[in-house]
């Protein structure tokens, strides 16, 4: 048995691990995989050679680069079996806030909470794919991840659409109070997420560092909402509100192309 570590640079949070898990199943070489988010490192046991391993690494273009290769005599590994339950759990999270910002985007003309639901939606996907094609083949959870990816690219382009409509339009101020107070509860729900995730590794983990938290892009997209909403108050502009919403649309696209590469 070899054990191969990898530096990750961009899993930031468990649907960066998600993705990484998706990429690499059914390569049959693969014992176990023990993903470090806080530090940003990915452990393979494999037997083998590390060619196609690295390989898919790096094709998901999350900054991965192979540290060291070593054998092990390590052959058993626990497995989680609670990892079910927890995915359900966190899904349930994405998908419910998805409907509350998407909402709440609407009805208070926020751009920002609008774009932050497609990205709440977006990490549901990832978790939905790796629980709807459990036991499923390989080609099924391809097709799935395609349709999942296109989708995403639908919504985030019909966004960057009416923030232009929005931004060379006579349109009233985005409610700064709703994008603050559903934002501060959507970061909650981000915090909750990634400890539900992380409690699951072991127990120097169940307690929630900070750099586990704020090394999030879901949770940096949060405190951007917030921001905007501030800045749409003192400002009387619906400007940062725009700003913020584009900038997440495109992260939404940036992680559909991610997805689409798994049905590749």
């Amino acid at each position: 048995m070899n054990k191969t570590i990898f530096e990750i640079t961009k899993m930031d949070c468990p649907s960066e691990e998600n993705l990484i898990r998706m990429k690499l199943d059914g390569i049959s070489s693969i014992a176990n995989l023990d993903f470090d988010i806080p530090n940003r490192k990915l452990t393979v046991f494999h037997s083998g050679e590390i060619d196609q391993i690295e390989k898919s690494v790096i094709e998901l273009n999350l900054g991965g680069k192979k540290i060291s290769t070593e054998q092990t005599d390590r052959t058993e590994f626990k497995e989680n079996e609670n990892q079910k339950k927890l995915l359900w759990s966190v899904l349930a999270i994405n998908f419910a806030f998805f409907i509350i910002e998407m909402t709440t985007g609407i009805i208070s003309k926020s751009m920002g909470l609008v774009a932050d639901s497609l990205d709440m939606l977006a990490d549901s996907f990832v978790y939905g794919i790796s629980l709807f094609a459990v036991g499923g083949t390989v080609i099924k959870k391809k097709r799935i991840a395609k349709l999942a990816g296109y989708f995403q690219i639908i919504l985030a382009i019909i966004g960057f659409v009416e923030v232009l409509r929005r931004f060379f339009g006579n349109e009233k101020l985005p409610d700064f109070s709703t994008m603050i107070i559903v934002s501060i509860f959507a970061l909650i729900a981000n915090g909750i997420c990634l400890y539900i995730l992380q409690k699951s590794k072991s127990k120097e983990e169940a307690h929630m560092k900070a750099s586990m938290i704020f090394t999030s892009n879901d949770v940096i997209i949060n405190l951007g909402v917030i921001i905007a909403g501030i800045l749409v108050h003192y400002l009387s502009s619906n400007k940062p509100d725009l700003i913020i919403g584009t900038i997440v649309f495109a992260l939404v696209i940036q992680g559909a192309f991610r997805i689409l590469k798994l049905s590749k």
